[in-house]
């Protein structure tokens, strides 16, 4: 089957009562048992609900994976991802990520004796020096927020299974839509199904999907535990939104593409991030495992000042200035007082994320005026 008649009909089946297309809205805490012990499949809506039972299977269909669980944000997928591990363990992860990842990590975990070490994913010999045998997970962003750097999937899951070591790759900057890491050989795949999956800015969710049976009991386990399960409600949006990613992706990729040319070639602009130049340094890697280069991209201006960077973040008309990505509306981000407030200053300075860096999640509109907003932003 292809993509996109995969991302319509992932997961769904008619409704057996009464023959809906769309799985209903499961609104229900409990279920009612015929005897102790025994019931349909659901005992509590915690533990399981069809709703989201459904998008569950969804998620693991686009992904190309068996077993898919949603939680109620990327960052609690997270969370239950790091609860695989136990004090003493280690955690090699990107130094350019998303700031929710970075204070999860080293605020929260980091406090439970286990030890996260950042490092720049874009070479293999830096994830490799790591490694020791308290390595039990390698946590990858590709492409990375806000940076757009990209790191081979494939070579740092052989580097990985070589030494027994779980990798987790965050796909939410790709989508399934873009590239798949379990195809690469990934053990888990994360998405803040918020972004560009949810697509229009109206739900927060996160997923993992995955193929080995026994690490998904062990992620349904926390999953059920701790409790950090979206409400039907949530799953029934995600479900819809499924449904028009292959569209929507096309668009920002295509609007992506314009806008990114657009500030490489404006007098302006100084440095702009975005994969999809062929002048990229790992331009070859993302042209490999990736089908697109998205609507996400930063950019700084030749005029490096803070007043010069809030002045283009206060002014544009079409572009708003908001926090999040992935969304059918186009945003503009400030990073450094926003989405990456949580790591220090200079953590963030050494890792090239300056405190005049504008991050763009480009959506669906008029390219044309997309471009005439940023024209009159900048000047």
């Amino acid at each position: 089957m292809k993509l996109a008649t995969k991302l319509i009909h992932a997961g769904i089946e008619p409704d057996p009562s009464t023959g809906s297309i769309m799985t209903p809205i499961y609104q229900t805490s409990t279920y009612v048992q015929s005897a102790p012990g025994h019931h349909k499949g659901y005992e509590y809506a915690r533990s399981q609900n069809p709703t989201r039972h459904t998008l569950e299977k969804a998620m693991a269909e686009i992904e190309n994976g068996k077993y898919g669980l949603v939680f109620s944000s990327g960052v609690a997928a997270t969370d239950a991802v790091i609860k695989l591990l136990e004090p003493g363990d280690e955690v090699i992860a990107g130094n350019d990520m998303y700031g929710g990842t970075f204070r999860l990590f080293n605020k929260v975990f980091a406090k439970f004796g286990i030890k996260f070490h950042y490092v720049d994913m874009t070479r293999l010999e830096n994830i490799s020096a790591l490694i020791n045998s308290n390595t039990k997970l390698i946590w990858v962003e590709t492409p990375t927020n806000p940076l757009m750097n990209i790191s081979d999937i494939e070579a740092t899951a052989a580097l990985a299974k070589q030494h027994h070591i779980l990798l987790c790759v965050d796909n939410t900057f790709a989508s399934p839509y873009l590239q798949n890491p379990l195809d690469m050989g990934a053990d888990i795949v994360l998405h803040s199904a918020t972004k560009y999956i949810g697509g229009h800015s109206d739900v927060i969710q996160g997923s993992l999907v995955l193929n080995d049976a026994a690490l998904r009991d062990q992620l349904y386990f926390i999953q059920k535990s701790c409790g950090a399960v979206p409400g039907p409600q949530d799953c029934f949006l995600v479900l819809r939104g499924i449904k028009t990613l292959h569209i929507r992706m096309d668009r920002h990729c295509e609007n992506g593409e314009k806008i990114a040319h657009y500030l490489r070639n404006h007098p302006k602009v100084g440095k702009v991030y975005w994969c999809g130049f062929e002048d990229h340094p790992n331009y070859d890697i993302a042209k490999k495992q990736m089908r697109g280069f998205t609507g996400m991209m930063s950019f700084e201006l030749k005029d490096t000042s803070m007043e010069a960077a809030m002045k283009v973040l206060s002014s544009t008309k079409v572009f708003a200035l908001a926090e999040s990505l992935g969304g059918v509306e186009s945003l503009i981000n400030h990073p450094a007082s926003m989405t990456h407030a949580s790591i220090p200053r200079d953590e963030r300075i050494k890792n090239g994320l300056n405190d005049y860096l504008i991050r763009l999640s480009v959506g669906i509109e008029d390219a044309d005026d997309l471009i005439s907003d940023l024209e009159q932003a900048i000047g």
